[in-house]
């Protein structure tokens, strides 16, 4: 939850004046503990980390909310949208790097949620992401409910090559007008 990418999109967004809260799943909060990488908890417990946040952060907020996530945390946020959407005011998700295949296992989609998606979900992915390119995702049914952003010739963390002659900060700034206009456009209706 404190990695630099996820303060730069954290920092990005308060800047334009939204409330964050990160939080961290509890296989990584063992990590932090132990110093030692851990594995992650089966998706039944990924999913009653995220509800509980949810499920506080509906309580302290008295108002909309738009849950998401980086990597994991959002297909977490993505596999629950729905029901949270029904169950408290979420009115949309932010997937920040989703993951929609393992690493190398393109075969292996993890896309079968986002056909049938009913609520507002941006994703935002690099081009050359190695969980999901461009390339394979415009390939992918998706749900009209669901918007991509792409960041150009971005890794999973939208990090160009030198050579594109882009810049981290750049595509960061990118995700960040992208991701603002989007939650702008949820909240005003």
């Amino acid at each position: 939850m404190d990695s630099p990418f996820m303060a730069a999109m954290a920092s990005g967004l308060a800047a334009q004046g939204w409330r964050v809260v990160r939080f961290e799943f509890d296989y990584m909060a063992r990590a932090r503990r132990s110093g030692k990488k851990a594995a992650p908890d089966r998706m039944p417990k990924l999913e009653e980390v995220f509800r509980s946040q949810v499920q506080e952060q509906a309580h302290a907020a008295g108002g909309p909310l738009i849950i998401g996530g980086k990597s994991m945390g959002g297909r977490v946020a993505s596999l629950l949208l729905d029901g949270l959407a029904q169950d408290f005011d979420v009115r949309g998700g932010l997937c920040l790097g989703y993951p929609f295949h393992p690493l190398g296992k393109p075969d292996q989609l993890r896309t079968e949620h986002l056909e049938q998606m009913q609520t507002p979900l941006l994703i935002l992915q690099g081009e050359r992401d190695g969980f999901g390119t461009r390339a394979e995702v415009e390939t992918y049914s998706l749900a009209s409910t669901i918007q991509l952003g792409w960041l150009a010739d971005g890794d999973h963390s939208f990090k160009p090559r030198k050579a594109s002659g882009l810049t981290e900060t750049e595509n960061l700034s990118a995700a960040i007008a992208m991701a603002d206009a989007f939650c702008r456009g949820l909240v005003a209706s």
